[in-house]
């Protein structure tokens, strides 16, 4: 199979999976309230359950950007195998589903179809979030840093075990940056 056919069919497996908003499982709550504009900007991904295209990525970032249209632009980069693997970039679009609250997503990889994305944990400081799925089948665990602490990751494990996610299913996502991390250069 072609590269641009072996792209267009993992891009076209991953709609599948994002598919549905909230098929499966119980409701999900998310957080109470989220500024939306102290949320755009860089995301370092820490660990996750991953989707199939996400599988053996290294430095993943997850990048925001509000539309004027109220959309949320979005980046998602990361080195597919290994630290010096190829770049990978997908730009799906984020539309806010519960402007009560902004933590209730739709995310978008291709029309008509938006993926469930909930902002479940979200520290005061805007430094460390949890973003999840009804299905309780992914979830990302990422941070304006490239590392997080051992004991906000231990708090942040039995919180997921404690709204039904598997946290044996949990990866860390390989961070290596040296000096000057993504964030910290914009």
């Amino acid at each position: 199979m072609s590269r641009p056919l072996k792209s267009l069919a993992a891009l076209a497996a991953l709609l599948l999976v994002n598919a549905c908003t909230e098929t499966g499982g119980r409701p999900m709550d998310t957080v109470d309230q989220v500024d939306l504009q102290r949320f755009m900007g860089d995301w370092y991904v820490i660990a996750n359950i991953p989707t199939f295209v996400e599988k053996g990525a290294h430095n993943a970032i997850e990048s925001y950007a509000l539309n004027p249209d109220g959309t949320i632009a979005t980046t998602f980069t990361f080195h597919k195998g290994a630290f010096d693997g190829p770049l990978k970039t997908y730009n799906p679009k984020g539309f806010v589903l519960d402007p009560e609250t902004n933590a209730h997503w739709g995310m978008q990889f291709i029309w008509p179809f938006k993926g469930d994305y909930r902002i479940v944990w979200l520290a005061p400081d805007y430094s460390v979030t949890v973003i999840g799925r009804a299905k309780r089948d992914y979830v990302w665990i990422m941070a304006r840093t490239p590392e997080i602490d051992a004991a906000t990751y231990g708090k942040i494990l039995e919180f997921l075990t404690g709204i039904g996610y598997d946290s044996d299913r949990i990866r860390r996502v390989p961070q290596q940056w040296g000096e000057t991390p993504r964030a910290a250069a914009h």
